[in-house]
């Protein structure tokens, strides 16, 4: 959805703003990206945006200005948000004008008096209310009302509408990605309330997506120590922040060449450091003047400031990779309390090598590490660092030492090029333990002595260590010499079925709304990635208890795998033989069954290395993108006459549920494809002849369209 999004509800499958995936892919991708990643046994945060929106507006922002005086103080009045859903697609028939964009009725419309500036609640006296990045969102209770000029077209709205609306779409958006944890943006701009209000609910109210109350949370306040321990204490630590006191200090240490006292920095670690997260760079720090390279390198040497655009960087600006002292705070921010994080080009040199721009995701030489940080990575996940009480050993100008309790000592050196060789360090290490530097700048094992006293070695920042080491040294036990590996983990995501989602337009993914009244119409739920040999667990929720529903998983080619039906709340477990894509399809069983609304929650295992297909599962293009329609046999939706027939051409009756881009295929009692050809199907009642280009011999063959179950029977004669 981007940094301003438009529609929450849209993740990438909706036909809108002239084109459906979003900047980073689809919706099946992005799915498909958190089933990798868990398979791999990786965490996923997303990061939410819950202060601002922008794009207001159709394609060509038609329908988006609300002319209210109130409204045009701000973002020239671009606050009419209306999305497309399954009830409501562009489609062939729609337009991109002011009265189509305005009749939309997707999930979560808003209206003017939803923002700041608005009818009840001034601007620009506070951070809250000060729009700063968009139309900035007002979550006060009496921030409500309608647009002045969507008339005919206003969704009713009561108190606390933002405020609601977001929560639930929130609770929707981890059940239907999966992911694990959040990074909440600019969180001094919205009440510290909603804070609190939200991340309860999805530590608790999200059902079997709960992430309980140690879900990581961190928002980005950028603020001084107090401020942020504050708000982590107005939030019920249910959140932490990003440490800017902390990195304020880093940065005097690092830009300080020798002459900051390193033993100090602890002091400047937040109160609430259980919750917060410690970096170095960041998005925001970390803005180097790239486009005056070609290529992407940093234009400007180490120390020239003509190479960085520090007008735009927050809290000091940059620290520069190149720096020397770079590992020494990483070595620092995995030593300390606190959720470490590492920034991309902190780890990988993409500034000095001209790959910038140009490399690939998987290409070591494309993305070449700093050896260092690797190091430090290694030694926090291998020994275990955060299992070990955190406690200060040694405090001076030039060295600090932290102990992890009986996992490890990360000791510094902010000195250029002096070892530190400390005698008597006391440790928690029992008497006659071993210890070895795993960073590699010292070879020889150390004995641990006299009641937990032990000698250590700590090398210089110049990098002339072995190994190249760079102010920092790591003892733990001797014999750690196996890799962290991290357990392959399930995915569970869940689809609600509804008319106000989704969006059944032939360029969409054509994914959504709900079971039709009366009508045995198939709706695509979605796509899942599965792997070979692994269970795939499905279960079916329906509104309505009382009716027979049918709901199945089809392969790439339409063939349905596994399906169940019956009424009431449905399960069904599938083991696929092959790695790929599944789709996830399902309709009424009868004909005369009402509407309703329906939720599938699936279980699965993805592979832990993605195919290089990128594309999911289908013959879809951008301007093809019509779901297959899921055809039924016994319900002789399709007939072949007459049957015979001869080989030169064939006639076929269908009766299609809704419109949509079909693949008739004919093949010969040996499998072999003899005749294909596409087909756009209506709504209703379709006749086609079929004239294969060489005349079909004498013979039996099997005619099938893409979504049929059990294909038809076709005799050649004479």
């Amino acid at each position: 959805m981007g940094y301003g999004p438009f529609d929450h509800y849209d993740l990438g499958d909706k036909w809108q703003k002239n084109l459906k995936r979003t900047r980073m892919g689809d919706k099946n991708e992005l799915l498909r990206m958190v089933g990798v990643l868990h398979a791999n046994g990786i965490n996923v945060v997303q990061d939410i945006i819950p202060n601002h929106m922008s794009s207001a507006g159709s394609a060509t922002g038609a329908g988006g200005q609300d002319t209210d005086p109130t409204s045009m103080l701000t973002n020239s009045g671009y606050k009419n948000f209306r999305n497309i859903c399954y009830n409501s697609p562009i489609g062939a028939s729609r337009t991109e004008a002011a009265g189509e964009y305005c009749s939309r009725n997707g999930r979560f419309s808003k209206n003017f008096p939803d923002f700041y500036p608005n009818l009840m609640n001034p601007c620009c006296t506070n951070d809250i209310n000060t729009p700063m990045f968009g139309p900035d969102i007002s979550y006060e209770s009496n921030a409500y009302g309608q647009s002045a000029n969507c008339t005919g077209s206003n969704p009713s709205q009561a108190a606390n509408y933002m405020r609601d609306g977001m929560r639930n779409w929130l609770i929707w958006y981890k059940k239907q990605t999966g992911f694990d944890g959040v990074r909440l943006d600019a969180v001094k701009h919205y009440p510290d309330y909603v804070t609190e209000d939200y991340m309860w609910n999805l530590q608790n109210n999200a059902g079997w997506a709960s992430g309980g109350n140690q879900m990581f949370a961190v928002g980005e306040h950028v603020s001084g120590t107090t401020d942020c321990d504050n708000w982590t204490n107005a939030v019920q630590q249910r959140a932490g922040t990003f440490d800017f006191g902390l990195r304020q200090e880093i940065y005097y240490m690092v830009t300080g060449q020798g002459n900051y006292n390193l033993g100090t920095i602890v002091n400047y670690q937040q109160q609430t450091r259980n919750r917060s997260c410690n970096f170095v760079n960041s998005h925001d720090t970390f803005r180097p003047k790239w486009w005056l390279s070609t290529v992407g390198n940093y234009p400007a040497p180490l120390g020239d400031a003509t190479g960085w655009d520090t007008g735009n960087e927050l809290w000091n600006g940059h620290i520069d990779p190149r720096e020397s002292r770079l590992s020494l705070a990483y070595a620092l921010i995995f030593a300390l309390d606190g959720t470490p994080t590492v920034f991309f080009e902190d780890l990988f040199d993409v500034g000095t090598t001209g790959k910038r721009f140009t490399h690939a995701p998987t290409s070591t030489a494309d993305l070449p590490t700093r050896s260092d940080i690797v190091n430090l990575m290694w030694c926090y996940q291998n020994l275990k660092f955060k299992q070990g009480a955190y406690l200060v050993r040694n405090q001076t100008a030039d060295v600090l030492v932290v102990e992890r309790s009986t996992k490890a000592l990360i000791a510094m050196n902010d000195n250029w090029n002096t070892w530190q060789n400390l005698t008597g360090v006391q440790t928690n290490f029992a008497d006659g333990t071993i210890l070895k530097d795993y960073s590699g700048a010292t070879t020889t094992t150390r004995t641990v002595y006299g009641g937990g006293k032990v000698d250590i070695a700590i090398p210089p920042c110049d990098g002339t260590a072995p190994q190249g080491r760079k102010g920092y040294a790591v003892w733990a036990p001797n014999g750690v010499n196996t890799n962290f590996v991290m357990a392959e983990r399930t995915t569970t995501q869940e689809w609600e079925m509804a008319n106000d989602l989704g969006d059944r337009d032939s360029r969409s993914l054509g994914e959504g709304g709900a079971l039709p009244s009366n009508s045995t119409a198939v709706r695509t739920v979605g796509k899942i990635y599965v792997k070979s040999g692994k269970a795939v667990t499905y279960n079916i929720y329906p509104t309505n208890n009382a009716v027979e529903i049918q709901a199945g998983l089809l392969d790439a080619n339409g063939v349905i795998l596994s399906s169940v039906t019956g009424s009431g709340n449905l399960s069904k477990t599938y083991t696929p033989t092959a790695s790929g894509w599944l789709s996830i399809k399902m309709r009424n069983k009868l004909a005369t069954t009402p509407g309703q609304n329906v939720y599938v929650k699936v279980t699965y295992t993805s592979p832990q290395t993605p195919s290089a297909i990128t594309n999911p599962g289908s013959a879809k293009t951008e301007t093809d993108t019509t779901p297959l329609v899921w055809l039924s046999n016994e319900e002789s939706q399709i007939n072949i006459y007459p049957n015979p027939a001869k080989g030169d051409w064939i006639n076929l009756s269908i009766t299609a549920n809704e419109e949509s881009i079909q693949a008739v295929e004919i093949v010969d009692v040996s499998g072999r494809l003899v005749h294909h050809q596409a087909l756009r199907l209506w709504e209703g009642d379709n006749e086609y002849t079929l004239t294969p280009a060489q005349k079909l011999p004498i013979g039996v063959y099997m005619l099938r369209l893409s979504g049929m179950e059990i294909p038809k029977k076709l005799v050649i004669v004479e």
